[in-house]
């Protein structure tokens, strides 16, 4: 079992900057790839960002490149997410998933075996 949790959310003005963090803990266990993704209300939980453990590469959704990078700390088990330029568009509750093994790509939920309980991510205009 895997636990994972996520911390870093808040309430900001558009424009303004966040940096999500979520930290891995549990038994041994080998990773794929984490990733992150966000679900606003009334709305499909949706992907945002992934990286590949051991090799670091990344991968974002169109909504959100050039402006969040993902990015992962190997020895403290944890993957970051930072966020720039936020809009209001942006408002969401966001999670962390960790992939064990390779087997449906990165951009939908079935891909990941564990998840995080989510940290609100408010957007004010």
């Amino acid at each position: 079992q895997v636990q994972l949790v996520e911390s870093g959310g808040g309430l900001v003005q558009a424009g303004g900057f966040l940096r999500l963090s979520c930290a891995a803990s549990g038994r041994a266990f080998s990773t794929y790839a984490m990733g992150w993704f966000r679900q606003a209300p009334g709305k499909e939980r949706e992907f945002v960002a992934a990286i590949r453990w051991s090799v670091g590469s990344t991968y974002y959704a169109d909504s959100v490149k050039g402006r969040f990078t993902i990015s992962r700390d190997i020895a403290k088990k944890t993957v970051y997410l930072q966020m720039n330029s936020l809009k209001p568009e942006d408002t969401a509750v966001y999670y962390c998933a960790l992939q064990e093994s390779y087997r449906n790509g990165f951009g939908g939920t079935a891909g990941y075996d564990y998840w995080g309980q989510g940290t609100q991510v408010t957007v004010s205009s």
